[in-house]
């Protein structure tokens, strides 16, 4: 099945819900962007999805090699300039929004969902050094990351240390030349290796001696693959070794690592940042990816949407009014395609308003900063989730073909299903949502917020599931912290899906009245009514569980799990 970039709905939504033109970016630009963005997706990466999702990257001693095509594919993204839109004219990028470079890697994505995940980190790493980084790295680095010729990584995990960053036990041992000896094993880290740039920069959070225990006493170190040469170019192996790639259910084409650092003792970092600065650091790179993975779910909703889609209007099965139809004549069919929709509109609306704020706050728009702290989690979970649910419907509406793997369907469920887990699992969002995003402010950003939907919404519905949220807010304000937590998980649902409905229902108004493609309006519309009529009133049904303490969840004892 051929992909179509989503530029009209990319294009509608940038203006009306991110006001890109507020950002100052002009039609034209806008124009030629997307549409560029599209052609090159469409043209250099999509035809190599199912090769990465088929044969994957492989790994050897040497290194890890990536499917034929994928090298010089990732070559015509760097030549083209691709990687350049969002990064800081000051090293050779564009300086363009991160809301439009949030669309043109939503376009690459849905193109080859495990591809893009290499361009997807090394944008924060260019964010992380551009704000903690000295001038002297910035200058040796940003310009190669800005334009893709060299890729970046996060490097945080360990076998002992999951969500628990604090555990980790990598060490950086001060030298002479004042750099650092960096020693130590992270695992599950994406694009550790591979063949596709001539370096590899790793941001590796590790321990200096005599550092107090837990995430006080980390640094953030640069860790190159090839030390850099006095001419900027790469020189010396840097003593870092991919051990293996994990095998994984899905994102083939997305090697996952296991590193070795200083396995011969010769593996140099530079601190970035002040020392026992490092989870700091770390959180201006996290936060970046954590946008982008709720990126990645839309990415996964519309490439499933659209392959679900035309499988429907192609396959023939069954009669309707006395002659053999295709199965997108059926109520059923359609209820579950207008579903993949509305979702993978709401959760592309979601998350190209949090990547809104992030220009309006690199402008010093403080309240814009508030308000991208509390939809970071927002975004992260629900679009992650959004992509599960529109990935698993695709699976259904192709019927036993879906589970196939020759159709294509069941990749898109494999690849999205990581999704909810790494970049901090869902329920870490739903646990950062009710306790420091919620505490920084007494809640004021999210009642606020609210208070600012209840006042645009028409719906009655709508209306009442936002006065649900705030009367949970001022629940979960008044809780204990276990309380909080077990009503967590529903609470960022119901606030995740009142806020996708508002930017629903404003979009409907729009495309009712607005002039342009009918088919694009008519379906925006359409979608719009359905969110609103049908996936609104679900999140009511969560009140409960937002609202009900933890005592149900430790009825019973650890034992008891296993009766």
């Amino acid at each position: 099945m051929s992909f179509t970039p989503a530029i009209a709905e990319q294009r509608f939504v940038l203006e009306h819900v991110a006001q890109i033109a507020d950002l100052g970016v002009e039609s034209d630009i806008l124009d030629a962007v997307l549409e560029g963005a599209g052609a090159f997706a469409a043209g250099e990466w999509a035809p190599l999805d199912r090769a990465g999702d088929t044969v994957g990257a492989k790994w050897s001693p040497d290194g890890v090699t990536m499917p034929d095509g994928y090298r010089a594919a990732y070559q015509a993204y760097v030549e083209g300039g691709w990687g350049t839109i969002g990064s800081p004219e000051a090293f050779g990028g564009q300086g363009l929004p991160f809301a439009l470079s949030t669309a043109v890697l939503e376009t690459l994505g849905s193109a080859n969902m495990g591809f893009a995940l290499c361009p997807t980190l090394t944008v924060g790493a260019i964010e992380s050094l551009m704000h903690h980084g000295t001038p002297e790295q910035q200058a040796a680095y940003l310009p190669k990351l800005a334009t893709g010729e060299w890729t970046g990584t996060m490097n945080l995990t360990e076998p002992q240390a999951g969500s628990d960053v604090g555990a980790l036990k990598t060490k950086a041992e001060p030298r002479a030349d004042g750099k650092w000896s960096i020693s130590g094993t992270k695992i599950y880290i994406s694009f550790g290796d591979h063949d596709l740039a001539d370096n590899i920069v790793h941001l590796v959070l590790a321990r200096t001696p005599g550092a107090p225990a837990g995430t006080k006493g980390i640094s953030l170190f640069l860790v190159p693959k090839y030390r850099l040469n006095t001419d900027g170019t790469p020189g010396d192996f840097n003593d870092v070794r991919v051990v293996s790639i994990e095998h994984k259910m899905g994102l083939h084409a997305s090697p996952t690592c296991v590193l070795s650092f200083g396995d011969n003792g010769d593996c140099i970092g530079e601190l970035i940042g002040p020392e026992m600065g490092g989870m700091r650091a770390m959180f201006t790179m996290m936060n970046n990816a954590r946008l982008n993975v709720g990126l990645q779910g839309v990415q996964v909703a519309e490439r499933a949407t659209q392959r679900a889609v035309a499988y429907a209007r192609d396959r023939v099965q069954g009669v309707r009014a006395g002659k053999p139809a295709t199965i997108v004549e059926f109520p059923d069919v359609r209820r579950m395609l207008m579903r993949m929709k509305a979702q993978t509109m709401a959760a592309r609306a979601l998350v190209y308003l949090a990547a809104a704020q992030v220009d309006r706050a690199n402008a010093g728009d403080a309240a814009a900063r508030a308000l991208l702290d509390l939809l970071t989690p927002l975004a992260k979970a629900h679009g992650t989730d959004i992509g599960c649910e529109v990935t698993s419907i695709g699976i259904q509406v192709h019927g036993g073909m879906g589970y196939i793997e020759e159709t294509g369907a069941a990749q898109h469920f494999r690849d999205a299903r990581i999704t909810p887990i790494y970049e901090g699992t869902n329920g870490i969002q739903a646990a950062d949502l009710v306790g420091r995003k919620l505490n920084m402010d007494g809640g004021a950003t999210l009642t606020t917020l609210l208070a600012r939907m209840k006042a645009d919404a028409q719906d009655s519905g709508l209306i009442a599931l936002i006065d649900a949220c705030a009367e949970v807010t001022q629940h979960m304000l008044a809780a204990e912290m276990d309380d909080r937590l077990a009503g967590s998980y529903p609470f960022l649902t119901m606030v995740s899906t009142a806020v996708c409905g508002w930017l629903m229902e404003a979009q409907g108004r729009i495309a009712t009245g607005a002039e342009g493609d009918p088919a694009f309006l008519a379906m925006k519309a359409a979608a719009a009514r359905f969110y609103v009529a049908q996936i609104v009133p679900e999140a009511m049904g969560l009140k409960a569980a937002g609202m009900a303490s933890a005592e149900a969840l430790y009825a019973v004892d650890a034992e008891t799990f296993a009766a």
